[in-house]
């Protein structure tokens, strides 16, 4: 549904609730609807289809998850300003596991966007930190790290900024690993 919506239907109930109360004298059926114009101009500021995706995180369902986010055609005429990072950082998560080249652009935008908490933004750093790792960008990655560890000041994600860590230790391969018995290849032919 579109934002505008949202709040055109919130002020035709707040204008109902007013009509009620004053013109027919019927104050608790005014204050009543006049507390539902309340949930529309919530949604308006947190989407439903992004506090639905949250929840099916919170239960570790990404299928769910993914599909609640797909109802969200038009993140621009449907969210509001504050929501647009989070839809992107969302869409991250979910597609994380199916197509991890994905990820990178997603997370870059939704820390553009803005993340309002600190957590959500050592997340998508950690995420960010991963792919350039994955991609050899090393000393990017360890910046990346850097970052994703002061700004996880609630110790989530230790255990993976470690394990990352580690992985930055190990010696990369070289790109053009050679197999030793092809040095005589010459000998047969």
């Amino acid at each position: 549904m579109n934002k505008y919506i949202k709040i055109a239907v919130a002020a035709v109930l707040i204008l109902l609730g007013l009509y009620m109360m004053f013109f027919t004298r019927n104050l608790g059926w005014g204050i009543v609807i006049f507390l539902l114009a309340g949930v529309p101009i919530l949604l308006f500021f947190k989407n439903e289809y992004i506090l639905l995706a949250f929840w099916q995180l919170r239960k570790q369902n990404m299928e769910k998850a993914a599909d609640w986010l797909k109802n969200i055609t038009n993140y621009q005429a449907q969210l509001h300003k504050s929501q647009y990072g989070y839809f992107h950082y969302l869409t991250g998560l979910t597609q994380a596991q199916d197509h991890p080249t994905k990820v990178e652009p997603l997370m870059k935008k939704a820390l553009e966007y803005g993340l309002n908490m600190k957590h959500d933004r050592a997340m998508a750093t950690l995420n960010l930190a991963a792919a350039a790792i994955s991609k050899g960008r090393k000393q990017e990655g360890q910046k990346l790290l850097e970052e994703a560890k002061r700004l996880d000041s609630a110790g989530m994600m230790t255990d993976q900024i470690k394990m990352m860590k580690e992985q930055l230790k190990m010696p990369t391969m070289q790109k053009h690993m050679h197999n030793p018995n092809m040095r005589n290849r010459g000998k047969f032919f």
